[in-house]
């Protein structure tokens, strides 16, 4: 039976893997970008290096990650943290393009361009989180046990509510959301943000 466990070091690789493969509106990013490890280096692999504690994966039977949960009890902190210390290791390998001619460049700018306060959600939400699963963990609760389970972390931390985006090419993720108790607030083109209170 897989299982729920917090996330430790060696995991990192298991993660940037499940980033890629479902990166592209749930589905496999692979050869989206010209590098495939753009994905995990904005969307996963900064969170577990910042808030290890927030981390939960689901192991398979033969101990295979194959989805995960990682979030910040404090948006606006971890962006000008990303902005500061991580993302600028990155300057030479992947610089800022000087137009949006591709998906990777697109990507690129909204990595450059992240800082606190550049989403109104963090305000009254402060936490977020970003949550993947690969096909075979889908549609057996998992998702709904990872986010309960860092719903609960962030309770005992005193959090008063967390946001979310996802794509607006995300149909699944647009149904499964509302299951859980989050609820639609306005929103860029592109992407539907949900916010839920935890207190």
């Amino acid at each position: 039976m897989p299982r729920i466990r917090p996330f430790r070091a060696g995991d990192e690789p298991a993660l940037a893997e499940i980033c890629l493969k479902t990166a592209d509106a749930g589905a496999d990013a692979t050869g989206v970008f010209a590098d495939d490890d753009l994905w995990a280096e904005i969307f996963v692999l900064p969170y577990v290096a910042r808030h290890p504690d927030l981390g939960f994966v689901v192991e398979a039977d033969d101990g295979r990650v194959v989805g995960y949960v990682v979030g910040t009890p404090d948006t606006h902190a971890f962006e000008d943290w990303f902005a500061t210390q991580w993302w600028p290791r990155f300057a030479d390998r992947w610089p800022r393009p000087q137009t949006e001619t591709t998906r990777q460049d697109g990507t690129l700018v909204y990595a450059y361009g992240r800082r606190a306060g550049a989403e109104p959600y963090g305000d009254t939400h402060p936490a977020h989180l970003h949550i993947d699963l690969l096909p075979e963990a889908q549609g057996h609760g998992w998702g709904r046990r990872l986010i309960e389970t860092l719903l609960g972390a962030l309770r005992e931390r005193g959090v008063p509510g967390l946001h979310l985006v996802a794509s607006s090419d995300n149909t699944g993720a647009l149904a499964f959301y509302p299951r859980l108790g989050f609820r639609p607030v306005p929103s860029h083109d592109g992407v539907q943000a949900f916010v839920i209170d935890l207190t």
